[in-house]
């Protein structure tokens, strides 16, 4: 297993029209370290925002696509989406009240 650190993990939050109407119920997206799992994911949020007990945490591999510059081919770079799911009584995340 990678030694990541927790702020590390959590590399940018996603700003879709699909995330923003999970925010909704208490869902919020992030890209995360490709080498992080739930585990570290849950503890990272929890420790970077105060407040926020995480339910649930389920994660994606979104592998690169395809690209060509002239004859030479190549992919672009693989990324990794959690979705944290929170608890009924925790706090909102904070970064994303403006948004």
């Amino acid at each position: 297993m990678a030694d990541i650190k927790y702020y590390d993990v959590i590399l940018k939050p996603v700003v879709t029209e699909k995330s923003m109407t999970l925010m909704g119920e208490r869902k919020y997206t992030f890209l995360v370290h490709p080498d992080a799992n739930k585990i570290q994911i849950r503890e990272a949020i929890e420790k970077m925002f105060d407040g926020v007990k995480v339910a649930k945490v389920n994660t994606m591999n979104n592998l690169g696509k395809n690209r060509r510059r002239g004859y030479t081919t190549g992919r672009t770079a693989a990324t990794k989406k959690a979705i944290i799911t929170l608890k009924p009584e925790s706090k909102d995340i904070e970064f994303f009240e403006g948004i």
